[in-house]
């Protein structure tokens, strides 16, 4: 040959399909896509008790559902408790379906090289809230969310988009934990309705 490289780019000789399977990926794709769900019935809806707090998950890419881009949980927040404070890259929109009470946010200055790199700005800002608002969060925003009552849970519809994940920017940290996470707890309705019991009973007594 007559350009020296070859002698570089002709090395190897291990082979793979990968061009392949993307067309067969995509040939199978409607056939997968009518055996994923587009009901999600609320039995189906797996709970977590996390360092986030109680989360009753809705959508999520390993629920087997249609939706490509968005998982949505639902969050329940005990009276006069508080969920756990993170920050993450993907911006977020949550719905109050039920109760009051008010987020904190705290602003992040960013830098993205090979690294994050995130400095908390001094300021907090309160942002009070009440069934039926929405309540944005922006991007790498430091945030926690308040009941602000004694006697009712607070509920809210979170959504965030996974395309941040899959383009490698899962950029999610946890800095605080919520009062009722404890490790490798099973959750059920029960359950969940005897951590309100014992909220309301808490804050009566404060």
């Amino acid at each position: 040959m007559s350009w020296g490289e070859s002698q570089v780019w002709l090395q190897g000789d291990s082979n793979a399909k990968y061009y392949q399977d993307l067309l067969e990926d995509a040939r199978t794709k409607p056939a997968r896509d009518s055996k994923r769900k587009k009901i999600i019935k609320p039995n189906e809806m797996p709970w977590e008790l996390s360092p986030h707090g109680i989360l009753k998950h809705m959508v999520n890419e390993s629920m087997n559902t249609r939706l490509e881009t968005l998982d949505v949980y639902m969050q329940i927040i005990p009276p006069g408790s508080r969920s756990g404070r993170h920050r993450h890259l993907a911006e977020e929109a949550l719905y109050i379906l039920e109760g009051e009470g008010y987020d904190i946010h705290v602003d992040c200055d960013v830098e993205i090289t090979d690294t994050y790199h995130w400095i908390p700005q001094k300021e907090s800002k309160r942002f009070d809230w009440q069934e039926g608002d929405v309540v944005y969060i922006p991007p790498n925003t430091i945030h926690q969310h308040f009941n602000a009552s004694k006697d009712k849970p607070a509920r809210l519809i979170s959504a965030t988009n996974r395309i941040y994940k899959h383009s490698g920017l899962n950029d999610l940290e946890q800095l605080e934990n919520a009062p009722e996470y404890t490790p490798n707890t099973q959750l059920d309705a029960k359950r969940v309705d005897e951590m309100i019991r014992k909220a309301i009973q808490v804050a009566a007594r404060s």
